[in-house]
């Protein structure tokens, strides 16, 4: 398993050497969201795939 450090080091890496400090802040943000939101994902309900088509077609105008 990865380490943040690592996961942080990656980025880096893949960035162009003339990044600013506002990418690497837009990067860094958004793999914190998608970590907490796995992780609400995983310890939160879940809908099912016809459930939440069920709310969808209620909401949307066809």
């Amino acid at each position: 398993m990865n380490t943040i450090k690592q996961k942080i080091e990656s980025i880096l890496n893949q960035l162009p050497e003339d990044c600013s400090i506002e990418d690497i802040q837009y990067h860094l943000y958004v793999l914190e969201k998608v970590r907490l939101g796995l992780k609400v994902a995983d310890t939160e309900n879940r809908l099912k795939q016809e459930e939440v088509e069920g709310l969808l077609n209620k909401w949307l105008i066809e």
